[in-house]
């Protein structure tokens, strides 16, 4: 069954059972969807106990007509229907919004969820590392930006707004797996990925060349007050090469170590060579990653 924003706590309290790691909470579900072209968000009733709730989302940093599904269902109910049924629901209402293929991920060493979604004719279309810094272990780092560049923060610099558009306009393509994407429009992506929930002015490091924006990388903040994100860290094309990126990722690390964070973690595309070694370069150390399956909704998914 599909809920609304009032019963969303039900959706959060499945999903934090089961993702104890990664908890949500019902005003970002909202705020995703308020960023989404469209989200949906169901609820697997068994015995009148909720045992499984999922999600699916339309036109957010997602290829044409194509959707993004997860789901996840309470340990001791596994095995009696509620996956599939989550996932069928899911690969109906994509349908109805035009949508001929269906996305989601599984982390890696998840050898059961793995076989359940390869069973439903779910193909690997990519993977990602998971990295963490532990931030008591490293000292902060010197900036250190090449010669002409400073590195400031949008906070600092109000107003750079155009400037922080053209680099993501050059840098989002060039990400593995982001090729087919389509470039938000300036309104859109300034309201949805730079203002969200879990944006902050502050976060969003730039790297200026007199008055040009060159470079910029951003840092998203999740319910968890001891963590943050890593968000795009992108530089224009005319500029990489001269360690614009190594010194946006290490005003990060400065600034969040002298607020107080614990972790930072970001997600890498596996192809994406070049910002996996700038980040192991800055003792950021690979966990379990996640593996990116997407299955034809015209096969019956």
């Amino acid at each position: 069954m599909t809920v609304d924003a009032d019963d969303l706590h039900r959706v959060v309290r499945v999903h934090n059972t089961v993702r104890a790691d990664d908890p949500t909470t019902v005003e970002e579900l909202v705020d995703w969807k308020r960023q989404a072209e469209d989200m949906v968000w169901v609820v697997a009733v068994a015995e009148g106990e909720d045992v499984g709730v999922g999600i699916g989302i339309v036109g957010w940093h997602s290829e044409p007509q194509t959707a993004r599904a997860h789901a996840w269902v309470l340990r001791e109910a596994r095995g009696r229907g509620a996956g599939t049924a989550l996932f069928t629901e899911l690969a109906r209402w994509s349908s109805a919004r035009g949508c001929s293929a269906l996305e989601t991920k599984v982390a890696s060493d998840d050898e059961a969820s793995l076989a359940w979604v390869s069973r439903r004719g779910f193909r690997e279309v990519g993977s990602e590392s998971h990295l963490m810094l532990e931030l008591d272990t490293v000292d902060p780092p010197a900036i250190d930006p090449p010669e002409g560049i400073e590195i400031t923060t949008w906070a600092d610099r109000p107003g750079i707004e155009r400037g922080l558009y053209e680099v993501y306009v050059e840098a989002e393509p060039d990400i593995p797996g982001e090729e087919a994407n389509e470039i938000t429009p300036f309104d859109k992506w300034l309201a949805n990925d730079m203002r969200g929930l879990s944006d902050r002015p502050e976060g969003v490091f730039a790297a200026l060349a007199g008055d040009e924006v060159v470079g910029f990388a951003k840092l998203a903040f999740p319910p968890d007050p001891t963590r943050a994100f890593h968000d795009l860290t992108g530089v224009k094309r005319a500029w990489r090469g001269r360690g614009i990126a190594g010194a946006l990722k290490r005003a990060q690390i400065a600034w969040a170590k002298e607020h107080g964070y614990e972790l930072l973690l970001t997600a890498n595309e596996e192809r994406n060579e070049p910002i996996r070694r700038l980040n192991e370069r800055h003792g950021y150390r690979v966990g379990p990653g996640s593996i990116v399956l997407r299955t034809d909704l015209s096969d019956g998914a």
